[in-house]
């Protein structure tokens, strides 16, 4: 039996001035990246043990990529001599005490010189305790894992049920929110109906299968360009999405999706992907928070503190241009990331630290085979194919490490051709907690 008063974090002391990194997403591995450790002590903290390319997390959840081709173990990221004095454990930051320099664990405290916290975010369900506890969240590799068993159970199940009323339930698929995961989830599932399930399951009438897409503003893709949602929605419907704009999901109890103003959907698959808010790590002082997000000067201080940072996601930094902060996408943490390794190195040295200035390199969204949007630099807008060949480009670049780049891009080219969607296997089956007629159908059928 494993004894948790005997696991410590074991880091070894150093002369050198430690940086204590939370969270291994973009921010904190272009950080760690490029400070090295000829000069800093780089220890890094995260509750998973890989680095994610969450942009393609849908692709996990309908079966197009498989879980280790959008993920990096960590350790293997930084194994080389280079980083001989990095020190990364798998572990959850409690809280930080900024009066004192340390960080706080289960296994213990960490004193730090320099605190970078890059923890990113987490689903929003603002709120409604009865859609977080029987929605589908779309954030982390396990989310994507549960809703693939989720909707390959709901296929198999729908193929051996005549009651129409069920099998209606089981088809039905309701996805909140109609940013990028959202409508690139959406596009997903029309494309699995097309070309993909009615073969693998020929029984079922797949033209009763529903996909409903909820937006509670007055267009998808809100942050995007007036065009791109108007592209993007013209998209979806002709992809027989059902699109339902200014509605809000007001309950959903695992069965019934409630829309305000009373509308009902029956379905068992309600995937959430209408907001995030920042992971915050106790021990900040108020006035240090603002919206969910950490208020940082333009060198990534985080306010009131020279030695503590935050970066991506997590990090409010309000400038003319961006006066509710950067957008919450990869490139925000990636540059700020970067910046703050060179001015840490600046700050040993006492040279003037360089003020952070985001490049917008732009937006892009896919909707299908040959149908995306991109919102680039220069007030550029494109959409259909060249739009769709552009996302292909920009997300095999930026994923870590040439196997991930090179089992991506094969998959994409197979599926193109072939109009195959990946192995559709059901490794592990997905119980959502209280369902009886699930548990019952898991046992009754020997699938664990």
């Amino acid at each position: 039996m494993l004894d948790i008063d005997k696991l410590s974090l074991n880091i070894p002391d150093t002369t050198k001035p430690r940086v204590v990194i939370i969270g291994g997403g973009f921010g904190g591995i272009n950080v760690a990246q490029k400070l090295k450790c000829k000069d800093f002590q780089v220890v890094m903290l995260d509750r998973q043990n890989y680095h994610g390319f969450w942009p393609l997390l849908y692709q996990v959840a309908t079966a197009g990529l498989e879980p280790d081709s959008i993920a990096e173990p960590l350790r293997k990221m930084f194994g080389s001599d280079e980083f001989e004095d990095f020190h990364f454990r798998l572990v959850k930051v409690n809280g930080v005490n900024p009066i004192s320099k340390t960080i706080h664990t289960i296994v213990g405290d960490l004193p730090y010189d320099y605190l970078i916290i890059a923890t990113g975010t987490k689903t929003n369900y603002f709120g409604n305790e009865e859609v977080k506890k029987n929605a589908f969240p779309l954030k982390q590799i396990p989310h994507a894992l549960n809703l693939r068993s989720q909707l390959f159970q709901c296929f198999e199940q729908a193929s051996m049920t005549a009651d129409p009323d069920l099998q209606q339930s089981l088809l039905n698929f309701v996805i909140v929110g109609g940013g990028p995961t959202g409508v690139e989830t959406a596009g997903a599932l029309a494309e699995m109906r097309k070309h993909i399930l009615p073969t693998d399951y020929p029984g079922v009438d797949f033209s009763r299968m529903n996909i409903y897409l909820i937006e509670g503003m007055d267009r998808v893709l809100p942050p995007m360009s007036p065009e791109s949602s108007e592209k993007t929605l013209k998209y979806l419907q002709d992809l027989g999405i059902i699109v339902k704009l200014n509605a809000l999901v007001e309950t959903y109890d695992g069965y019934v999706a409630t829309i305000k103003g009373g509308e009902q959907i029956q379905t068992q698959t309600l995937v959430w992907a209408a907001g995030v808010q920042g992971a915050l790590i106790d021990g900040l002082p108020a006035e240090a928070v603002e919206r969910g997000r950490i208020l940082v000067n333009r060198y990534n201080q985080v306010l009131g503190y020279d030695n503590i940072f935050a970066i991506g996601d997590i990090a409010l930094m309000k400038t003319d241009k961006w006066p509710k902060g950067h957008p919450g996408v990869a490139q925000p943490a990636i540059q700020q990331g970067k910046l703050l390794a060179k001015n840490l190195k600046r700050l040993i040295k006492g040279e003037q630290l360089e003020e952070f200035e985001y490049f917008d390199k732009g937006s892009l969204a896919i909707i299908g085979r040959n149908r995306a949007v991109a919102d680039l630099p220069k007030d550029i807008h494109l959409g259909g194919f060249f739009a769709w060949v552009t996302w292909l480009f920009v997300h095999i670049m930026y994923l870590i490490g040439f196997r991930n780049k090179l089992v991506v891009l094969s998959n994409w080219v197979y599926r193109f051709f072939t109009y195959e969607n990946g192995t559709r296997l059901i490794i592990r089956p997905f119980v959502r907690k209280g369902d009886r007629a699930k548990r019952q159908f898991v046992d009754k059928y020997n699938m664990e």
